[in-house]
């Protein structure tokens, strides 16, 4: 059968069961037997089709079908746990091709931000502030570059922080509304400002010094900023991009998704603002006891956000596949 064919056959179906996925009354039973029914046509599309769009959409659909059977059993008690063990990971693999561009988006304007600062010595002034960086110099003459960090008790620093941290979040998300454009200004603002400062420190010797300090809680702080752009684009992208849908369906299930990837960041941002107050501010720690924080905080990103999800969809897919009866 020529895949045109396949689709004008099951199309009508398809939408049926993607509203009946949505519904929050839809029987267990029924969702039992719409997940038999997708995973038999996802297994004929990828024997059939394997490199087709078909393919990647059914599989999109046996996810959300596995996902609602677990949403509707009667222990709501395990909804929390569901979001963060599979739900999640699960969109971040959907949504991969945003985070990859997120993160391109991000790198390339922190090398802007380091080469625009290395050639014009005002540059970092207009990126950081006069204050920021007369303050910086007076600290560096002191003895103590990174005494920004102990200006302010703990605990106001720590709610500041993650307030600030958790509103650049929700502007990279909801910035998306503006066909992505507002999101891609937020990403590349914030890495002209990464990439500006770290040379900034570099021109002063103390690039080493500024990232064993800084990188404990940016690794976080910059990884959720990343991702947040990833969930403004996914939102925007389905503004410019409806596919099959109409672009308010669209709209809708891009919204949804940006949605739970940035909740899903509210505690990292926690985490990285209770770093910034709590850890940052001991400058006198062993150079072994940062790296250990910086690298397990990178380790988590890498394997929750990237690995995990690919693990995940390939999981998904070979359990979607039809046994053979012997």
């Amino acid at each position: 059968m020529r895949e045109v064919t396949f689709l004008r056959k099951n199309e009508s179906k398809w939408a049926n069961y993607e509203q009946m996925l949505q519904a929050p009354q839809t029987p267990p039973d029924q969702l039992a037997q719409i997940f038999v029914e997708i995973s038999d046509d996802l297994a004929y599309t990828q024997t059939n089709y394997p490199r087709s769009r078909t393919a990647v959409y059914l599989n999109n659909l046996a996810t959300q079908a596995h996902l609602a059977i677990y949403r509707n059993k009667k222990d709501k008690s395990n909804r929390f746990v569901m979001f963060w063990q599979y739900e999640l990971p699960l969109l971040m693999g959907q949504v991969r091709w945003q985070l990859l561009y997120s993160f391109l988006f991000f790198g390339i304007s922190v090398v802007i931000g380091a080469l625009s600062t290395a050639y014009d010595d005002t540059f970092v002034r207009l990126i950081l502030g006069d204050f920021y960086v007369n303050m910086t110099l007076e600290n560096i003459r002191k003895g103590d570059p990174m005494a920004v960090y102990k200006s302010a008790s703990q605990m106001d620093m720590f709610l500041g922080i993650t307030f600030n941290n958790v509103m650049v979040s929700f502007k990279a998300f909801a910035w998306g509304l503006v066909v992505s454009v507002g999101t891609l200004y937020i990403l590349v603002y914030n890495g002209i400002m990464l990439g500006s400062f770290q040379l900034f420190f570099y021109q002063h010797g103390l690039l080493w010094t500024s990232a064993l300090t800084i990188w404990i809680h940016g690794t976080l702080e910059i990884s959720a900023i990343v991702l947040a752009g990833c969930a403004g684009l996914v939102m925007g992208n389905s503004i410019l991009f409806p596919g099959t849908y109409s672009r308010l369906v669209s709209f809708r299930r891009g919204a949804q998704t940006g949605l739970k990837i940035v909740i899903g960041l509210v505690p990292i941002f926690i985490l990285a603002g209770f770093l910034e107050s709590f850890v940052t501010r001991l400058t006198g720690m062993p150079d072994f006891f940062k790296l250990l924080i910086i690298g397990s905080s990178a380790f988590f990103i890498v394997y929750y956000f990237v690995i995990y999800p690919m693990q995940l969809r390939r999981y998904s897919s070979v359990a979607s596949k039809p046994k053979e009866v012997a």
